[in-house]
């Protein structure tokens, strides 16, 4: 189910008080031209899934933390972060998952490259 950015916070309410009570996995991809943050939710009860997408430029990329409608939302943001440069908005107290990681250059973007700066493709 495709997501606009604003409305993820209501629709992943939603989701919650529909059964899906269940955050499997939260993850990206990067299509050079976008960013999509992919939500995995399960109603445990049925068996059901479903999957929310977030479509994101990938500059200046950034998504509502839903740690507070799912509580393992946390380590899933946190690698978001690192691994793809995605601020996470409404976070308290963000750390690194990897402590001796800069945390600034996001190795999971496919225009990474080991040991030059990071800039974000227009």
């Amino acid at each position: 189910m495709k997501v606009e950015k604003e409305a993820l916070l209501k629709t992943a309410e939603e989701m919650k008080n529909k059964g899906f009570s269940y955050l499997v996995k939260i993850t990206a991809v990067d299509n050079i031209s976008s960013l999509v943050v992919l939500y995995f939710l399960r109603n445990l009860n049925t068996g059901e899934e479903e999957t929310l997408e977030v479509e994101l430029s990938p500059v200046d990329a950034s998504v509502p933390s839903i740690m507070h409608i799912y509580k393992a939302a946390d380590w899933y943001e946190r690698e978001l972060k690192e691994m793809f440069g995605i601020e996470i908005t409404g976070r308290s107290a963000p750390r690194l998952l990897l402590e001796k990681w800069n945390g600034i250059e996001p190795p999971l973007r496919k225009n990474f490259e080991w040991g030059k700066p990071y800039k974000a493709m227009d």
